[in-house]
């Protein structure tokens, strides 16, 4: 699955700093190398322990991690939705991400001017939701207008699907996002072509100040209510100190988070909190040529995860070889592990797990 996130926020919250720290990272780059694909597009490996372990045991040829995509979408102001500053840019390249990481500045500092003239979490947060919101609004009114020429005909499933978008606009003119608006599966068919930008999964990013990292303070209690309200992810970072483990080498940058007491820095921290939200698990495959990690959604079954990786593999599948990451870890092999009876051979009804290591069997 190719994972694409956008980082969103109004100037001066630490947006670009955080995807600077992303691009521009030595940290990462001797296990999960970044390639920076356009100015404002970049490719990033997803840390994973379990990886290093397998690659450790099996010494294969090259690993190959998971890979997410993070654009930086720049340019928004009041008034995007109209077309204001970078507005029609941003909103075309927001509408392409699977997720929005909302950057919401939750620091003081006199020297970083405010574009607003105040640090207010809650309110920044309702500037991007509303160019979002009334975005959306102008799609859905463009659809309804086409479905009452159409409902003329006296077609009933075309009159049901005119309620439900008239329904949909009506709860964005109030000033509500597309994810709040409760809907039955027929209602979401009418709008789902459209691509809604305020549907979104959202997983905010609160840029505190150094010295609150481990803390946090009340501006970051404030977003904290509004993620828990919508369901919404939350991640605190610095974006100061993720400059400053950019430059490190691996090794100086597991002292210096030991240093700060944390475990994880900012980045890894928040590509774990983007499969969270978005329901996102790892499978491996090992072998002597290739380890390599495979993001599927939690819940896939066998032959789906296996069409991950070719769509052969789905159409031909006949069963799976898995032994769990922990008994692999375990008996560090995949010879060790089959002869103590933990590879298991599973079928087209096998849910797969976070972590297994699968061979697949089909038929070309």
């Amino acid at each position: 699955m190719n994972l694409k996130c956008g980082i969103v926020g109004l100037p001066n919250v630490g947006k670009s700093t955080l995807f600077n720290a992303l691009s521009n990272s030595r940290a990462e780059s001797a296990n999960f190398p970044f390639c920076t694909i356009d100015p404002n597009i970049g490719l990033v490996m997803v840390p994973d322990p379990r990886l290093d372990l397998l690659s450790k045991l099996v010494q294969p040829k090259i690993t190959t991690p998971a890979t997410i995509e993070f654009v930086d979408i720049a340019g928004l102001v009041k008034g995007a939705s109209e077309g204001k500053g970078k507005g029609n840019a941003f909103l075309s390249h927001i509408r392409e991400v699977d997720l929005i990481v909302h950057v919401v500045r939750c620091f003081d500092d006199d020297d970083i001017i405010h574009v607003e003239g105040s640090v207010n979490p809650d309110r920044d947060i309702r500037i991007i939701e509303d160019e979002l919101i009334l975005k959306d609004l102008e799609s859905v009114e463009k659809r309804v207008d086409k479905l009452r020429k159409d409902a003329k005909s006296g077609d009933k499933k075309i009159a049901a699907n005119l309620a439900a978008a008239e329904k949909l606009a009506a709860h964005l003119e109030s000033g509500n996002t597309v994810r709040t608006f409760k809907a039955e599966p027929e209602e979401q068919a009418v709008y789902k072509d459209l691509f809604l930008l305020s549907e979104k999964p959202v997983l905010y990013a609160c840029n505190v100040a150094e010295n609150e990292l481990l803390t946090g303070n009340s501006y970051v209690d404030t977003v904290q209510k509004i993620a828990t309200e919508f369901d919404d992810g939350l991640v605190t970072f610095c974006a100061k100190i993720e400059a400053e483990i950019a430059e490190l080498e691996p090794d100086e940058k597991e002292l210096f988070l030991e240093e700060l007491g944390i475990k994880h820095s900012g980045l890894d921290r928040l590509i774990r909190a983007a499969y969270k939200k978005l329901g996102l698990i790892t499978y491996f495959t090992v072998g002597p040529k290739e380890v390599r990690a495979w993001t599927i959604l939690n819940g896939m079954k066998a032959p789906q995860a296996a069409g991950t990786i070719h769509t052969d593999f789905e159409r031909g599948f006949i069963r799976a070889e898995t032994i769990s990451f922990d008994d692999f870890a375990h008996y560090e092999s995949e010879k060790a592990a089959k002869e103590a009876g933990k590879m298991r051979q599973e079928g087209k009804e096998y849910v797969v797990n976070d972590g297994d290591v699968m061979l697949f069997r089909f038929n070309v």
